[in-house]
């Protein structure tokens, strides 16, 4: 158990990268930082803390139906804080904007709050089928948190109400989603794309014809490059190794494109091995984006050079989701098994890793 009030000031940098001795080399051929004690089962989705609070805390959510919380040190130690277990999977995580909750969205069917001050969690929301996305909403009139459910709809709870202050029906399952207020976007099952405008209320914006052939995996919101850094568009990835970059609103079509990614380079007889892209986030402060995929490997690209900036080695199994902390200095990347390849790919020896990388200096633009 931990308070806010006791939350320290650990400044920016994070440096003095040490390896565990326990961890063979080929399971983090980058030699990055270990995170202690990781989830029992796949990790399915990992959150840093705010910048409204002093130091970095992860938190991470796994088909052991737990949610950790560690904090991590500026010399990239991480110390184990709490952890709360739901009535299923734990499918996404999010953190209230003053950092002293965060909302875990299962496959039970439901949200709950948990507040890292008491140590103590509470039902928020219900769907009707597991609660695939949970992001919390902060608009100048409102907050509260939208929730995207395999029961076909999107939910937005004050969360101090029973009942949801709005339900949007969606066309499929909702898959993947974002949120940079004022927008949001949604991709379904059956490839919907659905963005919304939060101000005032969320309302639809417009539906989006996809520009990716095969099923939708995750979406991450990027920044205009200009002033105020208002949402301009989103990355969406399939699990055909591809990811677009979609504008909202475009001079030029040629503005929006694709690029193949987590692809085998050699073609074994005639064959190329193509992965799912399991996850897209974009970097807070460069506006680069990162990649990872069920081919083990992430990838650093720069979406406005079109080019890439890094390839990392092949991790044993697959790298399930990422997260940048809020300043842009660490990423973190989970190592752990997506059943891509079904049940007989499934081996129970192999460890789940959380790595923790010193990113900044990789993940800025090329000069052009």
């Amino acid at each position: 158990m931990f308070t806010p009030s006791t939350f320290g000031s650990s400044g920016s940098g994070f440096s003095g990268f040490g390896l565990s001795t326990s961890t063979p080399a080929s399971a983090n051929p980058m030699k990055d930082f270990e995170v202690v004690n990781p989830p029992d089962d796949s990790v399915q989705c990992m959150a840093f803390s705010p910048p409204s609070i002093p130091q970095d805390f992860l938190v991470a959510g796994s088909w052991d139906n737990n949610v950790r919380c560690w904090e991590v040190q500026r010399d990239g130690k991480t110390i184990g804080k709490a952890q709360q277990t739901m009535g299923g999977p734990v499918m996404d995580v999010a953190w209230h904007d003053d950092g002293s909750k965060v909302f875990m969205a299962s496959a039970d069917k439901t949200v709950h709050c948990w507040d890292l001050g008491s140590n103590q969690k509470m039902q928020v929301a219900q769907h009707d089928a597991p609660v695939k996305t949970v992001h919390w909403i902060k608009a100048p009139s409102y907050s509260c948190i939208m929730t995207g459910s395999w029961d076909k709809t999107l939910k937005f709870w004050d969360t101090r109400n029973p009942q949801p202050i709005m339900t949007i029906n969606l066309p499929e399952r909702c898959y993947c989603a974002d949120v940079e207020y004022p927008m949001a976007v949604v991709g379904t099952a059956n490839r919907h794309l659905i963005v919304y405008q939060l101000e005032t209320q969320p309302q639809e914006f417009k539906q989006i014809e996809s520009p990716l052939k095969y099923q939708h995996r995750c979406v991450a919101i990027f920044k205009d490059k200009k002033g105020a850094g208002a949402p301009a568009g989103f990355a969406l990835g399939s699990v055909e190794g591809r990811v677009a970059i979609q504008y909202i609103v475009t001079a030029s079509p040629r503005d929006n494109f694709t690029f193949k990614c987590h692809r085998s380079n050699g073609t074994s007889n005639g064959f190329q091995d193509i992965y799912a892209v399991n996850d897209i986030k974009f970097h807070p402060v460069h506006g680069t984006l990162a990649t990872v995929g069920s081919d083990g490997r992430f990838s650093f690209w720069d979406k406005d050079a079109r080019t890439k900036l890094k390839n990392s080695e092949a991790m044993e199994q697959p790298i399930s989701c990422c997260a940048f902390n809020h300043n842009g200095q660490i990423f973190a990347y989970a190592v752990s098994y997506d059943w891509s390849k079904g049940h007989e790919y499934f081996n129970p020896q192999k460890k789940n890793y959380i790595f923790l990388r010193s990113c900044y200096d990789e993940l800025k633009p090329r000069s052009r």
